[in-house]
């Protein structure tokens, strides 16, 4: 049992990355406008939204974007990754 939680954590960890990594190349792209990435890069950020994109569009659908004037903040980023950090500390080993 204690091995099967260890590779649960480790998974739900490498899900956080991702979602970390998601966050920052969506920062890029807002900061960068003109920016498209090429070869290598191109492939995993390709792979990156591929794990990350079906449980932010059943978020999205959830949960609606907040309105800040003329800004929409979409939240379910950070509800998933607020879900995933909790999910992670309730199976860490040890």
């Amino acid at each position: 049992m204690n091995s099967a939680l260890i590779v649960v954590f480790y998974l739900l960890f490498f899900f956080w990355l991702l979602l970390t990594a998601r966050i920052v190349v969506e920062l890029v792209r807002v900061f960068a406008r003109d920016w498209r990435p090429t070869g290598g890069v191109a492939i995993a950020l390709e792979s990156i939204y591929t794990v990350t994109d079906p449980p932010i569009r059943l978020l999205r659908r959830i949960i609606p974007t907040v309105r800040i004037g003329g800004v929409g903040l979409d939240l379910s980023i950070m509800v998933l990754l607020l879900v995933v950090f909790i999910l992670m500390r309730l199976v860490q080993p040890g």
